[in-house]
């Protein structure tokens, strides 16, 4: 009887918060939800929005894309707001949402904008969802959101590159609210800065070395291509690692000492670069490099002996390596010889973990790009994580 008690007490108490936004959207009624708009863009992806039995679920199509770096939204216009308190310099707005999504990991955006906003990055962040069974509750607080009376204040929520399948995110509520900064809790979730800048190497504590990389070849898919070399000027032959329409690069480290440890914060990828061919004509977003994780098929591969069809296994390349990247990236050196990457926590977790087996390295558009592999022979030059644990 006392547990009964206390569970009608904390489904209470959870209805409550959320009934008493300033804004709510809770999905009571059917077809498209009021007030809601959709849209897609740089891509051919399709969306729909939907809500029937108090969920609401957006829908993308992107099997007829052919890049990879759509993106999609649905938006509302957020009203009911106490304007009078925003304005002021310590009040903030708080969107909170629960989540369920059809395929994971996969990262979605909260953000926030006006009829004045230039900066579609700001007030803008990311969440890791790790999986596809449990519901997600996510929130955002901007910071130091400047409006005026009479703005018109918009609320989205966004997901991008996912892939080149079907996918569903499913809304149980959505809510905003003008919040105290200085006695709001933490935002729920995980929030990812869009696009951070990179940190500086030399202030992670742990720094590890590649255990294994390798070329694979989706052309030759039952091909070692370990021993991928390029025929320097002089004659001399360098062990590389090659991407290109046909091939890409996989990453595993050996990251057993850290078992049980918790990543910190994001992290860097660390590669030595050894030529890159693309056209300087390239638009943004074409002719870069993909980082992705391997989240399936054979976790203890060997570089040995790796191929694309040893990799995948039996299971579609699609559920080997994750389809959303964790970031696409120009490659370009700094002063130092190297290209840097930001890795963020959540998938240095999971490759803390073990829940993911290593990265792969893919083409965005038409490039070739080679970096130095852990064969040629200089161990400055060895793929490298950077990350802090505690």
């Amino acid at each position: 009887m006392e547990l009964h008690r206390i569970s009608i007490l904390v489904v209470l108490m959870f209805s409550c918060s959320v009934s008493s936004a300033q804004f709510i959207d809770n999905f009571d009624g059917t077809g498209t939800p009021k007030g809601w708009v959709f849209f897609t863009g740089d891509g051919s992806a399709k969306i729909d929005f939907k809500q029937e039995g108090g969920i609401a679920s957006l829908y993308v199509d992107a099997t007829s894309d052919k890049l990879g770096i759509w993106w999609a939204l649905t938006r509302h216009r957020i009203t009911g707001l106490d304007m009078k308190k925003l304005i002021r310099p310590e009040y903030e707005l708080r969107v909170e949402t629960r989540i369920r999504v059809s395929h994971a990991p996969r990262r979605v955006n909260l953000h926030f904008n006006h009829q004045r906003t230039t900066d579609f990055h700001s007030h803008l962040m990311e969440f890791d969802i790790p999986d596809t069974v449990n519901w997600h509750t996510i929130s955002m607080t901007t910071r130091d959101f400047e409006t005026q009376l009479g703005d018109s204040i918009n609320s989205h929520l966004a997901l991008m590159d996912w892939g080149l399948g079907k996918y569903r995110i499913d809304f149980d509520y959505f809510k905003v609210d003008v919040v105290n900064r200085n006695t709001v809790g933490k935002d729920q979730g995980n929030p990812l800065p869009y696009h951070p800048p990179l940190a500086d190497p030399s202030t992670f504590q742990q720094k590890i070395d590649v255990a294994h990389d390798a070329t694979i070849n989706t052309q030759f898919p039952d091909r070692n291509f370990n021993n991928w070399q390029v025929r320097g000027a002089g004659g001399e032959s360098v062990n590389v690692l090659t991407v290109n329409n046909t091939q890409m690069v996989i990453l595993r480290w050996d990251a057993s000492d850290l078992k049980s440890k918790k990543v910190t914060r994001a992290g860097l990828l660390e590669l030595s670069p050894y030529a890159v061919q693309r056209s300087p004509d390239f638009n943004k977003d074409f002719g870069m490099v993909r980082i992705a994780e391997i989240v399936g098929g054979d976790p203890m591969w060997d570089e040995k002996t790796v191929t694309f069809d040893k990799l995948k296994g039996t299971q579609p390349i699609e559920q080997v390596i994750n389809t959303q990247m964790i970031i696409d990236d120009s490659v370009t050196w700094n002063k130092d010889g190297k290209v840097l990457f930001t890795i963020s926590q959540p998938v240095l977790q999971r490759l803390v973990d073990g829940k993911t087996h290593g990265l792969a390295i893919k083409p965005l558009g038409a490039v070739n790009a080679s970096f130095y592999s852990k064969e040629s022979g200089d161990p400055l030059r060895k793929a490298r994580l950077y990350l802090d644990v505690e």
